[in-house]
């Protein structure tokens, strides 16, 4: 069952083979920028006839996660992708197919949200949903985006939640990159066809009902189930992650900041020496910016380590504390901004930290699309060591 020759696809490209290649019985979508590739790819598959999924082309994307939340109902495997503006349209949806435990799996290309209008990126729309029960899976080059929806589909499906993958609009969905894209027999290896048990599923010989109205007195434990769940799902997550890897062979690592991380487990991954001076924790694309400028810096190479998140949602706080507890000095690096507080990350993180004394700071990067450069990284470095410090946008003309 040998695995795709390397070739060099646009991001968006790429994920539409591997969605091709998992086979999903139900697509659909409405375009917005930057994640129009995708679905239109999928759609020229189903059009040329080398797909044999249903395309439903809807009219808007709440109708678009209304379809993939009614398929998915009747016990098909289903796929989506939007952004920004249409993530926020999908809202009652998305909170409606996690409280159903739906699998569905959905692709967000990460971009700003209005107003002003901006079609660049940043997080400001997947973190503007990240309390409605999705696990979020954060990819930081399109090789890892690939992995991670054959990962996202054997989670969802396994533990009955959906999951969104959030690949960086523009950064990642249109730029190209040689990538390996597994083949229909080697996925089908990791992820069989999706047979859900009676029970699960809408099935007119044996009814069942999914969504039910719940009065005060049951409402609460539902919530709580979905809340333990989710937590729980870092485990299995792990274990996944493993599985995957062994089968895609790619579990030949260097423990050296200069090639692979020193941790790697599917929730997060740690570059750097053991005990640096300082440890910057970041999501998303622009970890390869900052890796590189860690990389081309003697000073920093000795100095400084880099934790990358890949699960946001559930919030692997043990591990992240695993890891940020080898520092003094942590600076949390993010492209939102939770308005009036701080970004979301950090606030998780400082949640996570109870009384322990590290010293953390929160800076801002990117917003609307904004290059974020070594030179703001290096900038970075040099304030995490200070005390006391307020959230920092950085990179303002």
């Amino acid at each position: 069952m040998p695995i795709s020759h390397k070739q060099i696809l646009e991001g968006s490209r790429a994920i539409a083979e591997v969605i091709k290649n998992i086979k999903p019985d139900v697509v659909s979508a409405y375009p917005i920028t930057p994640q129009t590739h995708i679905v239109e790819d999928l759609a020229d598959f189903k059009a040329e006839g080398i797909a044999d999924y249903e395309y439903v082309l809807a009219e808007s994307e709440f109708a678009a996660a209304s379809i993939v939340l009614g398929a998915s109902a009747t016990g098909a495997r289903v796929y989506s992708a939007t952004s920004s503006q249409g993530l926020l349209l999908m809202t009652e949806v998305i909170y409606n197919i996690a409280g159903m435990r739906l699998p569905v799996v959905m692709t967000c290309a990460n971009r700003a949200v209005s107003a002003p209008i901006n079609i660049w990126n940043d997080h400001s729309d997947t973190m503007s949903i990240r309390d409605a029960g999705w696990i979020q899976l954060f990819a930081a080059s399109t090789q890892e985006a690939i992995e991670q929806h054959i990962l996202a589909y054997k989670i969802a499906e396994k533990l009955k939640l959906p999951v969104m993958v959030n690949v960086d609009g523009f950064v990642l969905t249109h730029s190209y990159e040689a990538v390996t894209i597994p083949s229909p027999a080697l996925i089908k290896k990791y992820l069989p066809t999706y047979k859900p048990a009676s029970g699960e599923y809408l099935n007119p010989a044996e009814p069942v009902t999914l969504g039910a109205f719940f009065t005060p007195a049951y409402y609460m434990e539902t919530r709580e189930n979905l809340h333990h769940d989710l937590n729980n799902s870092l485990v299995v997550i792990k274990k996944e992650f493993e599985a995957l890897k062994s089968l895609l062979k790619n579990n030949k690592e260097k423990k050296s900041v200069k090639d692979l991380p020193l941790i790697n487990n599917g929730l997060v991954e740690y570059y750097g020496v053991k005990n640096p001076e300082v440890i910057l924790v970041a999501l998303g694309s622009m970890v390869g910016t900052i890796l590189e400028t860690i990389k081309s810096n003697n000073k920093y190479a000795k100095s400084v380590g880099l934790l990358k998140i890949k699960v946001y949602r559930p919030f692997p706080a043990e591990e992240i504390l695993k890891i940020i507890s080898r520092s003094k000095n942590i600076a949390v690096i993010e492209k939102a901004i939770s308005l009036g507080q701080n970004g979301p990350l950090f606030t998780d993180l400082k949640g996570a930290l109870g009384e322990n004394k590290l010293n953390i700071s929160n800076f801002i990067v990117g917003l609307g699309g904004r290059d974020v450069t070594s030179k703001m990284i290096e900038e970075i470095i040099r304030k995490a060591k200070r005390r006391n410090k307020k959230l920092e946008f950085i990179g303002k003309i």
